[in-house]
This record gives C-alpha cells, structure tokens and sequence, in this order.
C-alpha cells in the first residue's frame, strides 16, 4: 500500500466507490426487509396479546370501556383524538369510537371488565352482573364468574366431542350414502348422539353491564372465550397470547375472515406449492436439457431461449386467463363431458380447483426453472462430458451419471426461485381455483384421499379478501399484518428446506468428485 499522504486516506488497492455502493445496497436491503418483518411481526402478534381495557369518563359525563387502539393528531393543530375497540357492535352498530383527548375527563382499568368473544357480532365489553344456567338457575355478583368459566369449560368440551363425531362418524357415513350405500343403524345413532350434544349446548345466558349503564344478554352457546384483561397477570396475559397463536393457526376462519384462524390457507399454499414444485421440475429440467445438450445451437435455438426469458416478464394474470380458458374450460370441461356427464350442469372438473392452479403457477414458474437449469448445464466442463465418453459411457449414461448430478444444485436453485415465486402470487389464483371460504382441506380419509378438483385457501388471497373486501378493515388488518408474516415465514421454510437439499446434494457430489 502507498502510504498516506496529508490527511487524506487512499482507499485500498482493488477497491473504490463501486465497491462502497455495493456494500451499501446490501445493507440498505438487510435493513429494509429487517424494518419489513419487524412491522410485521409487532403489529401482527400484539393482536394475541390481552390489552387493557379502559373505563373513559367524558367530560360531558358519558363514559364508555374499550381497548385503545391508537391516537392521532387532528387537523390544523387543534388537538388529538383517540381510537378505542369498544365491541358491542350488536348495540352500537360499530365496534369503534374515536373521544377527542380533550373531552376526557377521567381514565381507569378496573378489574372486573370483562371481555367476551362471540361467534356473532365480535367482542361485547361490560362488566358481568349475572348469569342463568339452562334449567332457570340464576346466579348474581362475584359467584358468577367462576359459574361462568365452568360453564364454558363444559360448553368446549361438549363442541370437541359434537366436532369429532361429524367428521370422524357423520360425514364419511353420508358420503357413503351418496356413492350408493345403505343407510345403517351407526348413523341413525350417531345422528341421535349428535342432537342430544347440541341440545345440552343451547340454554343459559349472561347479562353484561355495558359503560353507559345499558344491558346486554348473551346467549352462552355463542361465547366461544372470556377474559378479564385487568385483572390477568403477565403470566396469564402470556398463556393468553400463546393459545390465541395456536388458535390463529390451527383453526378455520370465521366473520368474513376478520376472525378465527388460517389452517386451511396454510395447508392449501403448502399443498398448492409442492405440487407446483412436482409438475414444474421435470419438464423445466428436460427442456433445458434439451435446449443446452442435445438441439444445435444455431438460430431456431438462439430464438427459443429469448422466448423463454421473455416468458418470465409476462404478468402473472396473464397466465390465469390461460390457465382458465385451456385446463379450467378446455381440458377440465372435456373430463367433465367424458366421465362425469351424470354429475352436469354441475362441474366437476370444469371449474377452478387445487389440480389447474398447480398447473397454472407451474407454467407460470417453468421459465425460471429453465433459464437456471441451463446456467447450470453450461457451468459443466466439456472435459466431463468427454471423458464420460471416452471411457465408453453412451450419451444417456453421459447426461444422466455425470452432467445431471452435477448440475443438480442449479436445478434446486431453479425450484427455489419457483417457490418464492409462486407461493406469493395471488392474481392467477383468482381465476383457476382459490376459494374465499373452504373450511375443509383438498386432503381427508376418503378416496382418493387428495381431491385435486376441490377449491383451496390461499394465503395471499385470504391477505387480500380481508384487507380489500370484509365489512370491517379495521378489525381485519391485524390479522392481515399475521397472515403476511405468516406467509413470508412459509415461503422462508419452504426456500431453506430447498436450500438444505441443495447442499446436501452438493457436499455429496463434491465429495464423490474429490475420491
């Protein structure tokens, strides 16, 4: 190094401004997606979380009790104003209610609000003044609550067991009854079974106090939980937060998907991508084959791999509308009118379903797989494929023992990159299969246990129906915010187990090359 002269520093030799971008673009993307999962992950998982709820006392006297949300300035400077969850939406008509900060007079959490979670109408927030079992028996005061959380805890067990017996007894015995089978006397008894559970589940209600002194009866069999948020400790509030995760994944949606859980959405793009990942890998695989080892390389080929690449700009919806028209209403229509012609007007094949947006993404995605394949044949050394040949290998032992092992790691490289991409996408979805609402997944006990013409849940799709289309945003962007984390966190797993194959894969040949 020459040395320093002055103040000035020179830069290292073999380096310079280029190398400085350079190491700054990297960072300033590390810290982009850093800030990106960061509001993610904090907007999305305090939505678990049992905030406070405050009792609001107006200056005007009128009070009301609800979770704060956020505060806001107002225009020009006069003030702010506050945004709290007050619920009861079944006596209000909204479950919001922006209180200048102004007009506030007095603010306090007292312990014994309660919070309720319904099937209908979201939260009610009040305070519990009684509660009538299903035979008349009433209960008031301070004995109420644990009447209540016993009554509940009795309530969930009777829903597990009516649950369990509909799908592991009831519905595999109707589907047998439609396919053509007798009616026998396990279904009249489980049928019999299944109305005597849900008929110890109706009865009994609870009345709440709400802030402004009005009242409001619940029926029990709608409260799905219960809480008192103020009087919970941090250890409480934290066994909260991690049964309300489990709950978000494990269990179906509900409310317009302003609500409940996304199973169904993280199996159907788990299930929709590894599918995606079978169809696309051979033949992505074989054409660049093909295209780097067996057509002459002269203009037709020159004009084949710029038609490939062009292929990979084109917008994903377009590939829906081909996707709709060839396998939705060609191929699946031509199925329908050759298998399934007792089941029309009604189509079987002949609408959007797991098997054509597999298809779809797979189109959509083979370009990628290609061009990356490729790149990776053309990394081979013409001394393997020679010396293959001179030890008296054919052509097929020649591509199929030596080039394609190591060209492995590119094709993994390839899949990768079809991954990210499809398990993001959600335009061509919309038109060749995926579904608002379908509580039950393409996979079950009946054959042939994988329903490929079922429709699925997305959970791009479900991120963008509960943003853009449910009857309350408000409530529905925190589970926005966990549905994106979630699938950012899916595509991640998905792409590192990809990732693990591929250096495996890699370690092993280099290994083998190196004896």
């Amino acid at each position: 190094m020459r040395p320093v002269s002055g103040s000035r520093a020179r830069l290292p030799r073999g380096e310079g401004p280029g190398a400085w971008l350079a190491a700054g673009s990297v960072a300033l993307s590390l810290l982009a997606l850093l800030a990106l999962l960061s509001l993610l992950a904090v907007r999305g998982l305090e939505h678990f979380w049992p905030a406070p709820v405050a009792l609001v006392v107006l200056e005007d006297g009128r009070q009301l009790a609800g979770e704060r949300v956020r505060e806001v300035p107002l225009p020009e400077g006069t003030g702010r104003e506050r945004l709290y969850r007050t619920g009861n939406r079944d006596l209000y008509g909204t479950r919001w209610e922006w209180v200048a900060v102004s007009a506030i007079a007095e603010v306090s959490h007292p312990p014994d609000l309660v919070v309720l979670e319904r099937r209908r109408w979201g939260e009610a927030i009040g305070r519990l003044t009684a509660l009538e079992s299903e035979t008349g028996e009433r209960v008031e005061g301070e004995g109420a609550w644990p009447a209540l959380e016993a009554r509940l805890a009795e309530l969930t067990s009777l829903r597990q067991a009516r649950d369990a017996l509909r799908d592991e007894v009831i519905l595999p015995r109707v589907r047998a009854l439609e396919e053509g089978g007798d009616v026998d006397r396990e279904l009249a008894t489980a049928n019999a079974r299944l109305r005597a559970l849900q008929a110890a589940m109706e009865g009994g209600r609870l009345t709440l106090a709400t802030a402004d002194g009005g009242r409001l009866a619940v029926p029990l069999e709608q409260v799905l939980r219960v809480r008192r948020p103020n009087a919970m400790s941090p250890f409480d509030k934290l066994v909260a937060w991690g049964e309300g995760v489990w709950r978000f994944l494990s269990e179906g949606p509900r409310a317009a998907n302003t609500a409940g859980g996304v199973w169904p959405a993280i199996f159907g793009t788990v299930l929709m991508v590894m599918l995606m990942s079978i169809l696309v890998t051979p033949f992505g695989v074989l054409a660049a084959i093909y295209l780097n080892e067996v057509a002459h390389q002269g203009r037709l080929t020159r004009l084949v791999r710029i038609a490939v690449r062009n292929l990979a700009g084109v917008p994903s919806i377009v590939y829906g509308v081909f996707g709709l028209g060839v396998f939705v209403y060609g191929i699946g229509g031509t199925l329908d009118e050759w298998f399934f012609d007792a089941a029309l007007p009604s189509p079987t094949f002949g609408t959007g379903g797991l098997l054509w947006a597999s298809l779809t993404l797979a189109l959509l995605t083979l370009p990628v797989v290609i061009v990356a394949t490729e790149e990776g044949l053309a990394r081979i050394p013409d001394q393997q494929r020679e010396g293959a040949l001179a030890l008296g290998a054919t052509r097929l032992e020649m591509l199929s023992r030596v080039v394609l092992p190591m060209a492995t790691p590119a094709m993994l490289t390839g899949v990768i990159l079809a991954v990210a991409r499809a398990a993001g996408e959600v335009a061509p979805l919309m038109l060749v299969g995926v579904a608002k609402l379908a509580p039950q997944v393409p996979v079950d006990g009946d054959f042939p246990f994988l329903h490929l013409d079922r429709k699925f849940m997305h959970l791009g799709y479900h991120i963008f129906d509960a943003a853009f289309h449910g009857g309350d945003v408000q409530a529905a962007m925190p589970l926005v915010y966990a549905t994106a984390l979630l699938l950012v966190l899916v595509i991640l797993v998905l792409n590192l187990t990809a990732i693990f194959l591929r250096h495996h894969l890699s370690t092993r040949h280099g290994a083998l090359t190196r004896r």
